[in-house]
């Protein structure tokens, strides 16, 4: 009976760690918005190998979570709410277990990477290898101005979008200017993240992006990244990298996320400011409008008998 209890909290404990609700919700829609990017100018039929890359860049992302709550436990000991949430620092897993169940999923997740093909296989290494060095203590990008925000930005939006993308097509044109789009908002997004936590980051002794540049400018430097993203989707709106269709759904998901509105941001803590506060209802159209578009085209491919 111990041994069983002792297998279902260390079971808890690496579910725990992988932080999947604080990802899976942005994966997704990433992944499948690239690949229909792709598929709908060329004519291409969406298979079974998407659902191959988003289980990949879903592992991907557990991977860089979990990885940095191993390397993290130390620090996050030093704070109780951390310390609660960090499953090595609370004694659920061990931080050899820990180790080893990073190893299972970086191996499923470069298998099913390969079966998206070589250019999916290529961005999926270096997904997998900026996860590992963000917080990896003999590197750990993430301590570090700049290369904290690069590597963030693009291991958890603009890679996932383009191995995706790159399923079906090797030459994004215009694409580039959503994946720059998507990127960009990444870089608000840990932007946001390392605002949040400053004084925490501060007091660990590290040396990121928001401390270099103070609380005040990190704020201008975040909001215009907001607006340079923007104007990447915009111009790719313009360019009709999107079919005109969907500003219907985007309109409707609009509408339905005004539904949903919050006092918390994204990850479930106190929004630092309104930006914060908008993050749940940006999710829920994000979801929601790639969801119609992703329906839409699944419904076509049927009516047509091209599966």
């Amino acid at each position: 009976m111990k041994q069983m209890n002792a297998w279902n909290t260390q079971l808890r404990g690496l579910i725990r760690l992988t932080r999947w609700k604080e990802y899976v919700p942005f994966v997704i829609p990433l992944t499948v918005m690239g690949a229909l990017l792709a598929a709908r100018p060329n004519n291409i039929l969406l298979d079974w190998r998407l659902v191959a890359v988003t289980i990949a860049n879903i592992l991907a992302v557990a991977y860089a979570f979990m990885i940095n709550d191993i390397e993290d436990a130390p620090d996050d000991a030093r704070d109780p709410a951390r310390a609660a949430r960090n499953p090595v620092t609370s004694g659920e897993i061990g931080v050899r277990v820990g180790y080893w169940a990073c190893r299972v999923v970086a191996t499923v997740t470069l298998v099913l990477y390969g079966i998206g093909g070589v250019w999916v296989f290529g961005i999926g290494v270096a997904t997998l290898l900026l996860s590992h060095l963000y917080s990896w203590r003999p590197v750990r990008l993430k301590a570090w101005p700049v290369t904290d925000i690069v590597s963030h930005s693009l291991m958890l939006s603009g890679l996932l979008l383009l191995a995706g993308y790159f399923i079906y097509d090797s030459a994004p044109g215009l694409v580039w200017f959503v994946a720059a789009g998507a990127t960009l908002f990444s870089v608000y997004g840990q932007l946001y993240n390392q605002l949040r936590d400053y004084d925490m980051d501060k007091a660990a002794g590290l040396f990121n992006t928001a401390i270099v540049l103070g609380e005040r400018n990190t704020r201008r430097v975040m909001y215009l990244t907001i607006a340079l993203a923007v104007a990447c989707i915009l111009i790719a709106i313009a360019r009709d990298v999107f079919p005109i269709g969907l500003g219907l759904a985007l309109a409707a998901s609009v509408a339905i996320s005004m539904q949903f509105r919050s006092t918390v941001d994204m990850r479930g803590g106190e929004a630092v400011d309104a930006s914060g506060r908008v993050q749940v209802q940006g999710l829920i159209v994000i979801n929601l409008t790639i969801s119609a578009w992703l329906i839409y085209t699944l419904i076509d491919q049927l009516s047509t008998g091209l599966f």
